[in-house]
């Protein structure tokens, strides 16, 4: 199979950009773009908790995410009252995967809100709001250490995630929508500097796989995560912004 960029090869990522500072009333704020995929990823501290973590010495990391009506080709019904299933499931996703790499007692009795808003979908929404948002919330933490608020820095190391697939025998990295939308396999890695694990989703569209072909999923994948796990770092350099050693 040809990929629809002639530029990429099948283990090649889209062109990935951060825009640190792109909501300036935020405690970290980035727009992250992979391919045509735009996400606004903000962070929110707030000296406050949910009241069934108030007293207990820890803090909490959570997320909200939610597409524009017009990030996609045909008008979405803008979600008011409660979110759908799928909106539901990749929030939760974002905030397990952020606070796999957050110690919460070292965040002290507060909380971090993420917020991943899709102004623009080509597949890899999930996957860019979990790469951005961590960005995000390593501003977030960066601002609280800068007016003296921790006592320790509370992140344990970077995450990212990426979607691989196998679309007509084919495995690929990175999917846009058309590619995506074909696929036979589909699979969302999510994975820490270190290239350990934090979640493994993979589904058969028709025929079910084999083991090696997940097995090489997750190969293709963490070398594509290590990839974003460098620009994360770069990108906050770029911005003037040093994370200590201890993040790895």
């Amino acid at each position: 199979m040809s990929r629809k960029d002639p530029t990429r090869g099948p283990a090649d990522l889209r062109p990935i950009r951060f825009e640190l500072g792109f909501a300036p009333y935020a405690e970290g704020s980035v727009l992250v773009s992979a391919g045509k995929t735009r996400v606004l990823c903000t962070a929110s501290v707030e000296e406050r908790l949910p009241r069934w973590l108030e007293g207990k010495g820890r803090g909490w990391v959570t997320a909200e995410y939610g597409m524009l009506p017009r990030s996609t080709h045909t008008r979405t019904n803008r979600e008011r009252a409660s979110s759908s299933g799928r909106t539901h499931e990749i929030q939760r996703l974002i905030g397990r995967s952020l606070r796999a790499v957050t110690s919460l007692p070292r965040l002290g009795e507060r909380q971090i809100t993420l917020d991943c808003d899709v102004l623009q979908a080509d597949g890899g929404t999930r996957t860019a709001s979990i790469t951005g948002a961590w960005v995000a919330l390593a501003q977030a933490c960066l601002n609280l250490r800068s007016r003296g608020l921790l006592e320790s820095w509370p992140l344990t190391d970077h995450v990212a995630a990426i979607s691989v697939g196998r679309v007509d025998g084919e495995i690929l990295v990175d999917l846009d929508y058309p590619e995506d939308s074909q696929a036979e396999v589909d699979a969302n890695l999510v994975m820490t500097g270190r290239g350990l694990l934090v979640e493994v989703q993979a589904t058969a569209e028709g025929d079910p796989f084999e083991k090696a072909d997940l097995d090489r999923f997750v190969a293709l994948g963490g070398e594509a995560i290590a990839r974003l796990v460098d620009l994360q770092r770069r990108a906050l350099l770029e911005a003037g912004l040093e994370l200590p050693e201890s993040t790895g």
